[in-house]
């Protein structure tokens, strides 16, 4: 539990720290989309050797979110907070300074550590250090910032990349991470929350083993093939630990994830909405971009310039979307945005693939706000359904859950993509009206279809008490 003096923090200080440091976090996520082609000429590096720049953060952000989530039920934010800031900057300086692949790589691991923190800790310091009618609003701001990040990346990457060159994209990261390391450090709480005092750090391993090969093996079926042995073999020591996982978790005393979390039917569905609306949202977000180039015929830059109305809608939408779920609820905002995504992924599979690239605009912007009204309410809803000392493991849990999809969607595309440009023919969605591109189509069509998953999921959210 938190004390009143935490609770009694100003909210401007709070979120003028956590918003930019979301926003940066976000955005090293996708950054290095468009520039890899560039990274590839300069160290002679294979597209799977490539791929690790992608991966490497993405798995660290993937075991790292659950971990943070289940400390920070221990450690004062303050010194979380800290330590992660401290990690980003010392990533981002050794992927700036880079002489090799094998440097870069390294130093994109390291910033994954830290940026793994930056997420899970904003949702925590929001959940303990606002007032309750305000979470709402705080988490919308919080959203807003991911959601721009989301967008924003591959523009600024694709921008900044070819104006610039791809290591000052590393040299701005460094700069925004001590930048707000004082303001951290000044504004949040140094005292640890009165909570459980152990877990269970063995099952934590097995948890995050488990999630790092899982996207470990869905990457490598991008890369390699879903016969490789890096692939399948990956997915089943995945399974093999999250099955030793499950075992731990209902046998010893304090287990990493407590069983209670998931007796929650409101947070159970949480998670899984989130993960599976992350995986269509990144998938628009990273094959819209491509589309525009591969089959527009636009440069990385101007391509990425084709995601900026979408931040826009995003930033200003948020934290509207924040304030309604405090008063209406989560169940209806989620029903409604999961509708509005799968229509523009729809939209986007008819559309897109013509002369113009004005569609896959149109469609990447409604697709990131329907995104806004599911994630924001969402967040805010699991928040409010857990007892004071099970938010960090379970805001770990479920920002674990959205970042897994953000590193699954990509990569499954990905090889359906491959797949049809290998194979051609139409497009299977009948109402294409492209003249080329029916490998993407497809790609959109599947995230329709994801979407519908997601909202026979989101049916079974009750409407009930605790901000359901």
């Amino acid at each position: 539990m938190t004390s009143l003096t935490d609770r009694t923090r100003p909210a401007p200080a709070l979120l003028a720290v956590l918003l930019p440091a979301m926003l940066a976090t976000v955005i090293a996520s996708d950054m290095v989309n468009l520039v890899l082609p560039a990274i590839g000429t300069e160290f002679g590096a294979s597209e799977a050797e490539l791929a690790w720049v992608v991966t490497g953060f993405l798995l660290m952000f993937s075991v790292g979110i659950p971990f943070y989530g289940r400390v920070s039920d221990r450690v004062s934010l303050r010194r979380l907070f800290g330590f992660a800031l401290l990690t980003y900057a010392a990533g981002s300086l050794l992927c700036a300074l880079a002489p090799d692949l094998l440097v870069l790589v390294a130093g994109r691991i390291v910033m994954g550590v830290g940026a793994a923190a930056i997420p899970v800790l904003s949702i925590i310091a929001v959940t303990r250090l606002m007032p309750d009618n305000r979470r709402g609003t705080g988490i919308g701001v919080l959203s807003a910032a991911t959601g721009v990040g989301t967008a924003a990346g591959p523009a600024i990457g694709g921008g900044i990349g070819q104006f610039l060159g791809w290591p000052a994209l590393f040299w701005l990261m460094f700069a925004v991470a001590l930048a707000l390391l004082p303001a951290a450090l000044r504004v949040l709480p140094g005292e640890p929350p009165a909570g459980e005092a152990r877990f269970d750090l063995p099952g934590g391993v097995l948890l995050g083993l488990g999630a790092g090969l899982a996207l470990f093996g869905i990457t490598q079926a991008q890369v390699a093939g879903l016969a490789a042995p890096s692939c399948w073999g990956s997915l089943v020591v995945a399974v093999v630990a999250v099955a030793l996982f499950g075992w731990r978790t209902v046998r010893v005393a304090h287990p990493f994830v407590p069983p209670a979390l998931f007796a929650n039917r409101v947070y159970r569905s949480a998670v899984a909405v989130a993960f599976l609306a992350m995986v269509v949202n990144l998938g628009g977000l990273v094959f819209v971009p491509l589309l525009v180039v591969d089959v527009n015929g636009l440069t990385p830059g101007a391509g990425a310039l084709v995601m900026i109305p979408a931040g826009i809608a995003v930033a200003v939408v948020s934290p509207l979307i924040g304030r309604l779920a405090d008063r209406i609820g989560t169940r209806p905002l989620v029903l409604a945005g999961l509708a509005v995504v799968g229509v523009f992924a729809l939209f986007l599979s008819t559309f897109t693939g013509g002369g113009s690239v004005v569609p896959a605009g149109v469609g990447i912007f409604g697709l990131s706000v329907g995104f806004i009204f599911v994630l924001t309410p969402l967040i805010s809803a699991a928040a409010g359904a857990l007892p004071g000392g099970q938010v960090g493991a379970g805001i770990g849990i479920l920002q674990g859950a959205q970042f897994l999809g953000a590193g699954t969607g990509p990569a499954l595309f990905g090889v359906l993509v491959t797949a049809r440009q290998q194979s051609g023919g139409d497009a299977v969605n009948p109402l294409y009206a492209g003249h080329a591109g029916a490998a993407y189509s497809d790609v959109f069509l599947a995230m329709a279809v994801v979407t519908v998953l997601a909202l026979a999921v989101a049916f079974r959210m009750r409407p009930a008490t605790q901000g359901a």
